[in-house]
């Protein structure tokens, strides 16, 4: 079942990789046309505004059309075989379910408790998807029916039927099948719904309510969840769904840009609800903390390679929001400074937001920047030296608190191995030893196949950000954690017959390759 359930995280993060972008161009096409920052320059009627209102409705693509993105994103990683194919029937049986049920609730709403003459949004539980007028299932509603179409899919795509019924066959199959599943879905979707809709409202009171303690709550779980693969599913209904605000917090965050640029009030008591996306603090703070912590207790003859290597896995913390490659240099070596990690980012998280500090900052800087800091720097100002002072005392506390537990335990954190060397960078010696660049790379996906048992071993693939999924038949067969660093990756996240190898932001070429193998 865990593995089930890390494999649907996984998938569920391939359509989440592009909100990053998207969520810069809304950041700087909104800077630009805020008359509040960029004055009369940035006048609705002046050219100036025009152009950059273009280039920011287009950011405005990936956050309007969630359901849709996530219904054919899902496929891509969940799908057995034929994952295009499987993607398209996605797309044509969740319209399918939304055409049945916007004629159910048309025809027989009040049954349902649903007033379907209302006007969609707000409270009254409506939307439109694709120009259908349907209940507002967001991103679960997408999953759930892209769920339901990847198991027909796997179940149905090759079923063999007679000579004469070919053209019936794989595809059209599968979306015959689940055109008929659908029916009794929509009925189900129509009854059972409504009555979600409510628990989640009455769900969005309580987080409100819960004040510091649910941001302290929030961001413990979101970074202890990260060696289970499993944080994704935590915040993606936060930030990209209905669970806080309309729309998800980073969507609700950008339409509110103009109105907290112009006031000079907290950020807090205009978006109180944006505390919960703060995770990134203990990146672009926490992170250096640690790497100052592992330098300073490395051996003499070892601090100038480790330097060296930390530097860079530290600025891709900071700048891109990407931990893995410094968490899981000492998650497994001493799983005990991972926890201290989680409670000091919670701890990090919820003093932001007790100070009044608050927006988008789950990402890197350069997330925050876009988002944060450019736009609203002109009347937030004082907030955003207040970050700073905070962060940098937090980065000394990080450092103080790893330096005394590594000491103190004697943790074998990178610099202070016995008997082997943790390599983070290593790819570049196995560079060194072999010929073309494409042969380089088949090479490192050929190691990390032999280190997982061999393609007799694997049972099935699939990637998120940075982590190559596996499940294999045989976890005896399999390499453990020194092995995968000594060939380039970063580590090796194990569970049972489930093995995460850490590859980086580069990590979808290696599947590619590694699929190629198999």
């Amino acid at each position: 079942m865990m593995q089930k359930i890390q494999k649907f995280g996984g998938a569920m993060f391939t359509p989440v990789l592009l909100f990053a972008f998207a969520g810069i161009v809304i950041g700087i096409g909104t800077l630009f046309t805020t008359e509040t920052i960029m004055g009369s320059l940035a006048a609705p009627s002046s050219m100036w505004y025009k152009c950059w209102n273009v280039l920011l409705q287009g950011g405005w693509t990936v956050f309007n059309q969630l359901p849709l993105l996530f219904v054919v994103g899902l496929p891509i990683g969940m799908a057995k075989k034929q994952n295009a194919r499987c993607c398209m029937e996605a797309l044509v049986l969740y319209l399918t379910f939304h055409y049945f049920l916007s004629t159910i609730l048309s025809q027989w709403g009040g049954v349902f408790g649903v007033d379907f003459a209302q006007e969609v949004g707000g409270t009254s539980g409506l939307t439109m998807i694709a120009n259908i007028k349907t209940l507002d299932m967001g991103m679960m509603g997408a999953l759930a029916i892209a769920g339901i179409v990847i198991y027909l899919h796997n179940r149905f795509f090759d079923t063999e039927l007679p000579e004469w019924l070919g053209t019936f066959s794989g595809s059209t199959f599968v979306f015959m099948v689940g055109f008929f599943v659908m029916i009794p879905v929509a009925v189900l979707a129509a009854l059972l719904w409504p009555k979600i809709q409510l628990g989640m409202f009455a769900f969005q009171g309580f987080v409100k309510g819960a004040g510091a303690l649910g941001i302290w709550v929030f961001v413990f779980l979101e970074r202890a969840l990260i060696p289970f693969g499993l944080h994704h599913i935590l915040y993606s209904p936060f930030y990209y769904d209905n669970v806080v605000v309309p729309g998800g917090l980073y969507a609700y965050w950008a339409t509110k840009l103009p109105e907290i640029a112009a006031s000079s009030a907290s950020l807090k008591s205009l978006v109180p609800m944006a505390g919960f996306t703060s995770t990134g603090f203990s990146k672009i703070f926490g992170c250096p903390g640690i790497a100052l912590a592992f330098y300073s207790t490395a051996k003499k003859e070892k601090k100038k390679k480790i330097l060296g290597l930390l530097i860079p896995i530290t600025l891709t913390a900071i700048f891109c929001g990407v931990t893995e490659p410094i968490e899981f240099t000492f998650l497994f070596v001493a799983p005990v400074l991972f926890v201290v990690h989680a409670l000091l980012a919670a701890t990090l998280s919820t003093t932001m937001y007790l100070a009044g500090i608050v927006g988008i900052h789950s990402g890197g800087a350069i997330e925050m920047a876009s988002l944060n800091w450019i736009p609203l720097m002109g009347n937030h100002w004082k907030q955003y030296l207040l970050l700073l002072v905070i962060g940098l005392a937090f980065t000394g506390i990080y450092f103080v608190v790893f330096k005394f537990l590594i000491q103190k335990f004697d943790f074998k954190t990178p610099g202070r191995e016995d008997d082997e060397e943790i390599k983070f960078g290593s790819k570049e010696e196995f560079r060194e030893k072999k010929g073309s660049k494409q042969d380089q790379k088949i090479e490192f996906a050929q190691l990390i196949l032999e280190g997982l048992g061999g393609k007799d071993n694997i049972e099935d693939v699939t990637n998120c950000a940075t982590r190559l999924r596996v499940n294999v038949k045989d976890e005896t067969l399999c390499k453990d954690d020194p092995y995968f660093k000594s060939i380039g990756a970063h580590g090796c996240s194990v569970n049972g017959k489930s093995f995460q190898v850490i590859i980086g932001l580069k990590v979808a070429g290696v599947r590619d390759d590694f699929e190629s193998l198999l």
